[in-house]
């Protein structure tokens, strides 16, 4: 069954919105910033144009997902739950094999 627009964009906007909040979180985390730039090879100056880019966004959540202590760090911080952060994940990584 497909799913209604309404639900898709809302999702969308909310899978936005919370990589915005996670890319803001490691600005304020020069430590964790680094350790991000030196696993993606991404330079500081290449962050705001990657922004834009879906794979960039799915290989930062990816970043936080691979890590629980970073997880939960940022969801503390932020007041997020996991389950908003695994959701603009999914949203960003595509349909795992097997799903439909």
């Amino acid at each position: 069954m497909p799913r209604e627009p309404d639900y898709n964009r809302r999702n969308s906007a909310d899978a936005e919105e919370t990589a915005a909040a996670i890319l803001g979180w490691l600005a304020n985390e020069p430590d964790m910033l680094g350790r991000f730039l030196a696993l993606s090879g991404l330079q500081p100056n290449q962050l705001r144009g990657a922004a834009n880019d879906p794979g960039f966004l799915s290989g930062m959540i990816d970043f936080l997902m691979g890590h629980e202590p970073t997880l939960l760090a940022f969801c503390e911080a932020t007041g997020t739950k996991p389950e908003t952060v695994a959701a603009a994940w999914r949203h960003y990584s595509g349909p795992v094999s097997g799903e439909f």
